[in-house]
């Protein structure tokens, strides 16, 4: 594999240059804005945890960065790389703290989001229109799926994730959208991604940072 093959996929990239995609390159600093903000609002927190999900979030943003910019196959496996991270990190956090299992147990459930993912993308695969984001839609999926299970355990828990789960959707709309649109927006809609997951994972470590400060009864 040639880690610097060439990777066309959005409207506004017109060839190869590194400013090919101004407004996708810039907007992800929502995703360093973002982190900034949780960062002050998780101190004192005493949470690996959620400085692990800060340091990933700024990632994101960096990685990204490097995609949009470069856009060639080693900055392509930058810029999902810690977005899959982030993933499996929430995952286990969903799991450790939101349905308080054991380390062990915490783990092993996490590591059984591995086969639920690649059980359903080639679902989302075979969808017109989800197929274009198949990798990234079994992510609400399961988001609706936890929310509606942790309901009477920690509802204030559960209704943020499903908000979550609805801001995802209409964030991986856009993203889905992107080459359709593109003879009507000329730079496209994926910066529209960029942005709204901005506000979506800093408000998802916003939902643990409230999880974690609940009262307990």
């Amino acid at each position: 594999m040639d880690l610097t093959t060439a990777i066309d996929g959005y409207c506004e990239r017109l060839d190869p240059s590194y400013w090919a995609e101004p407004v996708n390159a810039l907007s992800n600093v929502a995703f360093l804005v973002a982190a900034v903000v949780m960062w002050r609002r998780t101190r004192g927190l005493g949470s690996g945890l959620a400085n692990t999900l800060v340091g990933l979030l700024a990632a994101i943003g960096i990685g990204s960065f490097l995609f949009h910019t470069h856009a060639q196959v080693w900055s392509s496996f930058a810029d999902v790389g810690f977005i899959a991270l982030f993933a499996v990190v929430y995952v286990f956090v969903a799991h450790r703290e939101y349905w308080g299992l054991g380390l062990w147990a915490a783990l092993g459930a996490t590591a059984l989001f591995v086969p639920y993912v690649a059980l359903t993308v080639p679902v989302f695969q075979a969808l017109p229109f989800f197929q274009v984001s198949a990798m990234y839609w079994p992510l609400p999926l399961l988001m609706v799926v936890y929310g509606v299970l942790l309901r009477r355990r920690a509802p204030e828990t559960a209704q943020g994730l499903l908000v979550s789960a609805a801001l995802l959707t209409v964030s991986l709309t856009f993203r889905s959208l992107d080459r359709t649109l593109c003879g009507q927006i000329p730079f496209g809609t994926h910066f529209l991604w960029h942005l709204l997951n901005g506000v979506l994972l800093g408000g998802m470590i916003e939902v643990y940072r409230r999880h974690r400060l609940r009262p307990t009864t």
